[in-house]
């Protein structure tokens, strides 16, 4: 997202454009998918005196905006992604941590299935699926 789209999305909000706000927005969107650790450690690289507090509460912000959103892709903490992002199903690997994604569609079945017999409508975007990788698969076998 460009400085002018996040300060209108901001400023429609009531709220200013801050370096720190650009600076984590931004990191996000390079890094794919992120934990607040490694958001710090990024947008650290370029301002050393961001901490940990202020790329929390930018993502939480970032979150209510509609820019960002997160999915439990382990115990830790969340992992976040950019919404500009194709929706999509996460796979965690349990043996190496990698995390894949696939479309949505794979899970029609279940989610028609949930949304008929219980009326329950399901999120995809904060879908994990952990098991394991073909690479990790193979190497138990």
């Amino acid at each position: 997202m460009s400085d002018a789209s996040l300060a209108e999305v901001l400023r429609a909000k009531g709220l200013r454009l801050t370096a720190q706000r650009q600076l984590v927005l931004d990191a996000v969107h390079q890094l794919g998918h992120a934990t607040p650790d490694q958001v710090h450690a990024k947008v650290s690289q370029v301002a050393a005196g961001v901490n940990i507090t202020t790329v929390y509460r930018t993502l939480e912000l970032l979150e209510e905006l509609g820019l960002v959103t997160h999915a439990h892709l382990s115990h830790g903490a969340p992992t976040y992604h950019a919404v500009s992002e194709d929706q999509h199903v996460h796979l965690v690997c349990k043996a190496c941590g990698g995390v894949a994604e696939v479309s949505p569609s794979v899970l029609d079945g279940l989610v028609g299935a949930l949304e008929s017999s219980r009326g329950f409508l399901v999120d995809v975007g904060h879908v994990a699926l952990f098991g394991l990788c073909a690479a990790c698969a193979g190497a138990t076998q």
